[in-house]
């Protein structure tokens, strides 16, 4: 069940990098464009886009190294009695809402449409995954919601 959940991670971090990729060709052919010499010593056109490259090239080789791990990653299925820990996705709830998590080793933050879900990815940083990790079924947790499910 979770392999199409990783499936469309892995869909969606790979869509993020076409258009990083894009996005850091364009800044650097402006960098080297003859057209953005320094008309003058305060034109810094040339010199933002070359910042500009160098941040997107370095969120490229975040993301692509985020792909790799999730991709390798087993996210497998937890007993109804194992407590949460990676690769599980963790349902909360609270006053007849519900929101559902996937703890992640790396890559926090994305959040994907499955299964008619929105499935927010937890990493380890983030003070949820914290929270939820250790924690059983049917526990409350500090904001008053209830993890209601763990698969």
């Amino acid at each position: 069940m979770k392999h199409d959940l990783r499936d469309l991670v892995g869909a969606e971090l790979r869509a993020r990098l076409r258009v990083l990729e894009t996005a850091a060709r364009d800044a650097r052919a402006a960098a080297t464009d003859p057209g953005s010499k320094a008309e003058s010593k305060y034109d810094t056109r040339s010199l933002e886009a070359s910042y500009l490259a160098a941040g997107q090239a370095k969120q490229i080789a975040e993301l692509t190294e985020i792909a790799g791990v999730l991709e390798k990653f087993e996210f497998r299925d937890f007993p109804m009695e194992e407590p949460a820990g990676p690769g599980a996705l963790v349902a909360v709830s609270r006053d007849d809402e519900t929101t559902w998590f996937l703890l992640v080793p790396v890559g926090g933050g994305l959040t994907v449409e499955w299964n008619g879900r929105e499935v927010t990815l937890l990493s380890p940083a983030s003070p949820m995954s914290g929270e939820l990790t250790g924690k059983h079924s049917g526990e409350s947790l500090t904001s008053g919601a209830r993890i209601s499910e763990i698969l």
